[in-house]
């Protein structure tokens, strides 16, 4: 696509919170209006292109929801005093830096939702101009991408769902205007995601070729991550027989195969870190090295563990010597004479220049495979079942299986450990710790209090939304 155009195109769907009203009347050279955007096929799928552009920004999973803000709420990383994310780490949600980072996320969540929901409202206006699987594949995807967005809002932002469920949480945007929306309950929240997600299945379940086994479909919101986020969303709420069928459909679809150990311990311009082929849903973030690299895994960046951490967290000493994860993702930074070790998930060592689905690196983990199995051992009828589900992943990530004679305790503590290696730098662990309620975290020596798992609702929002009150 034309790079200005795209841009434009970019403009156009981010305006459409702060300057709905007529933001579309006027066509100035540097813009294009609705009705050109929406005027053919191509021109949806460049406005969809543009929605997966500003999920993969730094205010969002290119950064902030990912390697970035959600990952230092989660003790990943040893950050000294005065350092990027240093009161993230200390849960300190009254200051300025988590105030700001807070309020980045939530006005760029909702920037990318107005934009599917503009999609999702001109897929009725100009329904001729797509064929039948067009409309049913977009329009699924942008429903299914409103719902991801919503959850990962109220995640964030919204309280534990069992304790909070009756409190007010975050508004459900369907609409693009300049009015504020009342905030959904926790529990109806849950209940317009699930229906966006039941929407989504049903259009994409007709119409994504990932169905009939086309796998170029991991970087779009596809039909297997729609369930995969239903099997999360279920599991937030408590319903583990439906997160258990959702993850189960998942699995048993063999869409996402594991890994191989040569391929995630290859040499380092080869060696897949990301683990491509079991991602149910990937962002592609092409610019992804110009922050990943010298802000986070390289050099003298505070984002490390020391390697006493490390070895602690992949339990080196009893079972994790053989992990992959260990010995393919934690890495010395060799460009210069620091000798730091690092989280080496999202460097950007291709050796390639070109932007293919192929590429090993410019990719950042939305769903995972593991994380399905995780969600079947939780859920599972039996204990029994439990261990043998998890075994699945410890046997595919080189390490011992577990005995089949632990009892439940037992196994909810072995995939806690799971979470812990396997989402290490990605922004997943925190969410688990909150619908566990735990009050202790690896790596912090002090205890979490229930209100330190939920970021105040932004000024910006509390002073325009009286709903609130």
């Amino acid at each position: 696509m034309n790079h200005k155009k795209f841009l434009a195109i970019l403009v156009c769907l981010t305006a459409m919170l702060t300057s709905c009203k007529k933001y579309l009347d006027v066509n100035p050279k540097s813009s294009i209006s609705e009705v050109q955007l929406f005027s053919s096929e191509l021109g949806f799928q460049q406005a969809l292109d543009g929605v997966y552009t500003l999920l993969g920004s730094q205010n969002l999973f290119g950064d902030n929801l990912s390697m970035g803000f959600s990952s230092a709420l989660a003790q990943n990383y040893a950050i000294p005093t005065g350092s990027r994310f240093y009161e993230t780490s200390n849960l300190n949600f009254n200051s300025e830096e988590v105030v700001g980072i807070g309020s980045s996320i939530w006005s760029s969540s909702y920037n990318a939702i107005a934009g599917a929901n503009k999609i999702i409202q001109n897929t009725e206006k100009r329904h001729d101009v797509l064929s039948t699987t067009a409309y049913g594949r977009i329009r699924g995807e942008a429903i299914a991408l409103r719902a991801y967005m919503h959850f990962e809002v109220l995640r964030l932002f919204g309280p534990e769902y069992t304790t909070g469920l009756s409190k007010k949480a975050i508004p459900y945007r369907k609409d693009v205007n300049q009015y504020t929306s009342v905030p959904l309950t926790t529990q109806n929240t849950v209940v317009s995601i699930l229906a966006d997600l039941t929407e989504a299945e049903q259009l994409l379940a007709k119409t994504d070729p990932i169905v009939n086994g086309q796998t170029d479909r991991r970087t779009r919101m596809n039909y297997y991550a729609v369930k995969a986020l239903q099997a999360r969303v279920y599991l937030f709420a408590g319903d583990k027989d439906k997160a258990f069928a959702a993850a189960k459909m998942v699995v048993d679809a063999d869409q996402f195969p594991f890994v191989s150990v040569n391929a995630a311990t290859a040499k380092p311009e080869d060696k897949d870190r990301l683990y491509i082929t079991e991602q149910i849903f990937g962002l592609r973030v092409a610019n992804l090295r110009n922050w990943a690299d010298p802000g986070y895994f390289r050099g003298a960046s505070s984002m490390r563990l020391s390697a006493i951490d490390y070895n602690q967290l992949y339990e080196v000493s009893s079972v994790g010597s053989t992990d992959i994860r260990y010995l393919g993702r934690i890495e010395p930074d060799k460009t210069n004479d620091l000798g730091n070790l690092f989280c080496s998930k999202f460097w950007q060592t291709f050796p390639g220049t070109a932007p293919s689905d192929n590429r090993l690196d410019q990719l950042v983990p939305m769903i995972r495979l593991s994380e399905m199995y995780y969600i079947l051992a939780e859920c599972a009828a039996s204990t029994t079942d439990g261990i043998a589900y998890l075994n699945v992943v410890r046997e595919n990530r080189n390490i011992d299986p577990l005995a089949d004679n632990l009892d439940q305790n037992a196994l909810n503590d072995e995939i806690t450990k799971e979470y812990q290696k396997e989402f290490q730098a990605e922004g997943q662990l925190f969410y688990y710790y909150k619908r566990k309620k735990f009050t202790q975290m690896l790596f912090r020596s002090s205890t979490v209090s229930p209100s330190q798992y939920v970021l105040p609702i932004p000024d910006q929002e509390l002073e325009f939304n009286p709903n609130y009150n």
